[in-house]
């Protein structure tokens, strides 16, 4: 019999007012970027603490644009994790750079810091950690490698919104940061992204290159003394700009934020609760100095000691578990992907599924429950029940 049960992974949940909030741009006719971008992105230094907040396409453009500005380009390296979305290495071959993969911390499914410095070579630019599901990577010893080499850091925050490392918002803690306004994430506009820096000079940079490389935007220009006059164009830049849509949509979501992450880690609570006694489920790792934003819940499935030799075995087994909880009526996820394994980067690199062994095992048995701002505690109960009921 099918369940008529519908829990979605994730499910975007706006206000009355956060729907209306579209509306003024529109009918103010002001729809690129504008001054409700500028107020998204104030409110946004506001809430993270950094000194500047740049709006644009995605948090991939916005990775893009942060190793662009820093004179990223061919021939140079960029230490990736390897287990992360995509969207981490494709940005440094975009910018014709070579992909340096290393691998994570099984427990925080984060790149392992201690293996970073092994990697560097006279060639490495950059590093690029991520704050994988909202879990600070960890920044003491990343920044003491990258200080040592001269490193460039660009932290993948696309899922970091609330998420701190010893005091401090993440994004604010390497050269740049990038999140993401993608729905599965806790402030949405669609699509869109959001670099953080504290360098002048480095967001000058990349002010201009999201904007064709122009000297000062559409909006200074028109409301300038001579609007009829072009700007200079110092860079070739692209077009990565945020509308202004977007940037009202996000903008109404930031009078919620501290509700929103509040309700993230009650639930998360909730969770870590309901499944401290399952030993065949690891679930998220957070040691003191680490406040998780909880972009989602990623587990280890673990029914025995997992292992090269056994994780195809253990695949299929998660396999028919999230089988198994979808006729309940209950979305899953692989927690993300081992970009290694992935068919571009394993045939350009001639990588092999073992190359990265945490990577692959995190790949291959790493489930996410779901976990979003609006669930209810009867959708939540729900979850729990047929998780511990579905495996045994």
């Amino acid at each position: 019999m099918t369940h008529t049960r519908n829990i979605p992974i994730a499910r975007t949940n706006l206000t009355e007012e956060e729907i209306q909030s579209v509306l003024e741009p529109l009918k103010s006719g002001w729809l690129v970027q504008g001054p409700k971008t500028k107020e998204f992105e104030d409110k946004w230094s506001s809430f993270t603490g950094a000194k500047h907040s740049i709006a644009v396409t995605s948090c991939t453009t916005g990775l893009h644009l942060s190793l662009a500005a820093s004179g990223f380009g061919p021939g140079d390296e960029a230490i990736v994790p390897a287990f992360t979305w995509i969207a981490t290495a494709n940005v440094v071959e975009h910018l014709g750079g070579k992909v340096v993969f290393c691998d994570i911390d099984l427990e925080t499914f984060n790149i392992d810091a201690s293996k970073i410095e092994e990697l560097i070579t006279e060639n490495t630019k950059a590093i690029l950690p991520v704050h994988l599901f909202g879990l600070a990577a960890d920044m003491d010893a990343i920044n003491a490698v990258a200080k040592k080499h001269n490193l460039f850091v660009v932290e993948d925050a696309a899922c970091g919104f609330g998420s701190y490392y010893k005091g401090q918002h993440v994004g604010t803690l390497g050269n740049a940061g990038a999140f993401s306004f993608h729905p599965r994430k806790a402030i949405t506009t669609g699509e869109g992204g959001m670099i953080t820096t504290d360098d002048d000079e480095l967001a000058l940079k990349i002010r201009r290159l999201r904007d064709h490389g122009a000297e000062m935007t559409d909006l200074q220009r028109h409301l300038g003394a001579k609007p009829y006059l072009l700007a200079d164009h110092p860079d070739a830049g692209y077009n990565q700009r945020m509308t202004d849509i977007q940037g009202a949509l996000g903008s109404a979501q930031m009078e919620r934020a501290d509700q929103i992450t509040s309700e993230r880690r009650r639930l998360a609570k909730r969770y870590d609760n309901a499944f401290a006694d399952l030993a065949w489920l690891q679930i998220p790792k957070v040691e003191d100095g680490y406040i998780h934003g909880y972009q989602s819940y990623p587990c280890l499935f673990a029914p025995k000691d997992i292992s090269l030799s056994n994780r195809r075995e253990i695949n299929e087994l998660r396999n028919d578990w999230m089988d198994r909880l979808q006729q309940k009526g209950i979305s899953t996820r692989p927690a993300t992907h081992a970009v290694h394994m992935l068919k571009f980067y394993k045939e350009k690199y001639c990588l092999d599924t073992e190359s990265f062994p945490n990577a692959a095992l995190a790949n291959d048995c790493s489930i996410s429950l779901p976990l979003f701002h609006g669930m209810t505690d009867e959708e939540q109960d729900y979850v729990i029940a047929q998780v511990r009921e579905s495996f045994n």
